[in-house]
């Protein structure tokens, strides 16, 4: 969690809060990558000089230091707490994890995408990676262990699920949603070996189609043919 500013009598002076700064940050990262966080351009782009940075923080790993924890506690976090919420069937399980992948809200491919490339050129970040995606992979697998398969079956779905959907970001696939939704059905009969009732799947299409990921592709496909 963000914290205040420890010496408040000054804060009115400032007109970049440690969160303006944590944001610039995290849309340079995912734009351009780890090389171009800087605090000078930050400081520009912000419109504020480069002292105001050391209000929030340290130095610039300190910064690099609050984009990890920022991306542990979003798109980590809400992976294992979609894979943790209750479900009366395995199908709905993996409905549950659908849903944190379809809304940026609660986790963002290109942020994920981002801090991979950034693994690339940092042992101490891979690390973390690595630690991130076993934390995911153990909440998936302890979904289908609640729903009866056995420990090394369980393993292997939440690889198999896992890794597609990762997969899916890197490989940058433009396939409209209407293709991918259109799928839903067979996927979960492949992920789950269960058969999906009409309900659960009305259920999902209708998130689906509320969430703001959905509208935002819609207007931006818009866009394209106009």
């Amino acid at each position: 969690m963000l914290q205040k500013p420890t010496r408040p009598a000054q804060r009115s002076t400032l007109k970049a809060t440690k969160d303006d700064w944590l944001n610039a940050a995290l849309a340079i990262l995912i734009r351009e990558g780890i090389e171009a966080v800087l605090v000078l351009p930050l400081a520009k782009k912000l419109k504020v000089s480069r002292s105001s940075f050391y209000w929030y923080f340290k130095n610039r790993k300190d910064l690099l230091d609050h984009l990890l924890q920022h991306w542990m506690s979003t798109n980590t976090a809400a992976i294992v707490e979609h894979a943790k919420r209750p479900s009366e069937t395995a199908v709905k399980g993996v409905l549950n994890i659908f849903e944190c992948w379809v809304s940026e809200n609660t986790y963002s491919p290109r942020l994920d995408i981002a801090v991979r490339n950034w693994a690339r050129q940092s042992k101490a970040v891979r690390t973390l990676v690595e630690k991130a995606d076993d934390a995911r992979l153990v909440a998936i697998k302890q979904m289908y262990r609640r729903h009866g398969f056995a420990d090394e079956d369980a393993f292997i779905r939440a690889r198999v699920l896992y890794y597609m959907q990762v997969g899916y970001y890197v490989l940058d696939l433009e396939e409209p949603m209407e293709t991918r939704l259109s799928h839903v059905e067979a996927y979960l009969r492949a992920f789950t070996n269960e058969e999906p009732s009409k309900a659960d799947l009305r259920r999902f299409l209708a998130f689906v189609q509320n969430s703001s990921a959905f509208v935002m592709r819609k207007k931006r496909a818009k866009a394209r043919k106009g």
